[in-house]
């Protein structure tokens, strides 16, 4: 991962907002950090003689970012939260919560990033022991669900440490914050951590993209027109035949290997769980099977919710292709980017003893949370 730190543009910040939208912006520039601008980052400034902590989150186009973009909220209040230790979570979202877990970190910047190589790692079956020694520094934390649940467990670990000692911070399955006192201080970490997960997915988890073309009389009019009439709206289709998409289309096993989960938590709201797998002709079939054992796991976990519509975000169809779907192009276009990072997370996992995502019960937690 390229260092991007400019000491002239350093130099040219004028306070602490401007040189915290600096370095989000060179963080969001590399979509194996942060991709569509799912993360969140932080400053503790004086703001009208008041210490606050100003926050900028999941921001889909970080060029156009400026001061005013920034949430802040005074640190004491979010410090006395945070030392309560139990908060009501049916009363506090997840960006709230995010808030307090930035404010507990007791540095004026901080970094979160949802890395693809830290992810990699941490979705391996064999990912907790390899980020214990590659990271031995870190406070490396069991996945629990983003939000109160995270803010307690992280406080717990956390709250007994030498902060002076402690590099950053790695929530399994879940990604990896960097902090420190100047913005280049918390950037650096995050570069120097994400460039030894890349290293050691380079040595480890090599994959070898074996292209083969296979020719298909794939009737796109009709995959159109039937997920449109499954989604209730006029799709928008992303085709993707690249060596990447065609390689992981030819897996062995396909449903099975393909339906492990997600590579962050939050795909799944645009990905849902799994894809539909395609290895026949019969599209309409697959798609009334894919639509009933959605159903099912709805039903397995559903207390109050509503089911969403139950048709899947994406296809792949053996030895071809994957197709996203969406609203429009931009939306498709989306979604086939989450799949394209979990592809290729997916093959390098399985160079480390397999791939293995949060819970199926953990994943319609996210997918259903209010």
């Amino acid at each position: 991962m390229k260092n991007l730190l400019d000491e002239k543009k350093i130099a040219a910040c004028k306070d602490d907002l401007d040189l915290r939208l600096y370095t989000i912006k060179l963080l969001a520039k590399e979509s194996e950090l942060v991709l569509h601008g799912m993360g969140s980052w932080s400053v503790k400034t004086s703001l009208e003689n008041e210490s606050s902590l100003c926050m900028i989150g999941d921001v889909e186009k970080s060029d156009g970012l400026r001061k005013e973009d920034f949430l802040c909220v005074e640190l004491e209040k979010l410090l006395s939260l945070v030392k309560k230790e139990k908060f009501d979570s049916s009363k506090m979202k997840k960006e709230e919560s995010m808030f307090l877990l930035h404010a507990l970190i007791p540095y004026k910047f901080v970094d979160f990033t949802h890395a693809d190589a830290i992810l990699t790692l941490s979705n391996a079956v064999t990912g907790k022991e390899t980020i214990q020694k590659l990271f031995e520094n870190f406070l490396v934390i069991d996945y629990v669900t983003p939000g109160v649940d995270m803010v307690q467990a992280v406080y717990a670990m956390s709250k007994d440490v030498d902060w002076k000692n402690v590099g950053g911070i790695i929530v399994h399955n879940y990604g990896i914050f960097t902090f420190g006192e100047s913005a280049q201080e918390s950037y650096n970490k995050m570069i120097e951590a994400v460039t030894k997960a890349e290293e050691y997915l380079n040595e480890n988890a090599a994959v070898v993209i074996e292209r083969s073309y296979v020719h298909s009389e794939c009737d796109i009019a009709k995959i159109t027109r039937v997920f449109s009439a499954a989604k209730g709206y006029d799709v928008s289709l992303n085709i993707n035949q690249t060596p990447l998409a065609s390689f992981y289309a030819s897996q062995d096993n396909l449903k099975a290997f393909a339906s492990r989960g997600v590579l962050v938590p939050e795909h799944i709201a645009y990905t849902k769980r799994a894809p539909l797998v395609m290895e026949d002709t019969d599209l309409e079939g697959g798609l009334k099977k894919y639509m009933q054992e959605y159903k099912a796991y709805f039903q397995k976990y559903a207390t109050d919710e509503v089911m969403h519509n139950g048709a899947p975000e994406y296809m792949i169809i053996k030895n071809l292709a994957v197709i996203s779907f969406g609203k429009d192009k931009q939306e498709a276009a989306k979604i086939n980017d989450i799949v394209e990072h979990t592809m290729l997370a997916v093959l390098r996992a399985d160079k480390l003893g397999g791939f293995e995502s949060i819970s199926e019960k953990d994943s319609f937690v996210l997918e259903y949370r209010k």
